[in-house]
């Protein structure tokens, strides 16, 4: 009696944890999110799961607005650098004159979000994006991460 209740709980396991592992890859990792950069002067759009906002041609659910400034576009790059470096978890991945792709990475379980600003040369403006890599629900965070940005910069007068 005992081998046929351990042989059940062994198979009972592997069963649990195939089917973990088949759900996890098929809702954690959805091929859209992974768009990054710039195409045609517009960051990706968002995929339809709500862990992700984009201030350029969004719907309603995924738009945020963009980040206006006044001073010239070689400071505020620079200025937005810096901020980044105080963001918690956060690391720079890519900069160039106009772009700026970094990763913030979740307290507990690591998740990585994917944060994205575009400054486009004949506009005062930073485009702003930032996607979860799985998962659904971010529960708002890249939203609120975004945010914390526009208002430190706002702080520093740009």
């Amino acid at each position: 009696m005992y081998l046929l209740a351990t042989a059940f709980l062994a198979r009972f396991r592997v069963i649990i944890l195939a089917l973990f592992l088949t759900v996890s890859v098929n809702l954690t990792f959805p091929a859209s999110t992974w768009a990054l950069g710039l195409e045609s002067g517009n960051l990706a759009p968002c995929p339809a799961s709500p862990n992700c906002v984009v201030s350029q041609n969004a719907d309603s659910e995924h738009a945020i607005e963009p980040i206006f400034y006044h001073l010239d576009r070689d400071t505020v790059r620079k200025t937005l650098l810096k901020v980044l470096t105080v963001v918690p978890r956060t690391e720079v991945i890519v900069q160039t004159d106009n772009y700026i792709h970094a990763i913030s990475k979740s307290r507990i379980f690591k998740f990585i979000d994917d944060v994205e600003f575009y400054l486009p040369a004949d506009k005062s403006v930073i485009h702003i994006r930032s996607a979860s890599r799985v998962g659904d629900s971010d529960f708002g965070v890249n939203r609120r991460r975004l945010e914390q940005i526009r208002l430190a910069l706002s702080e520093l007068n740009i």
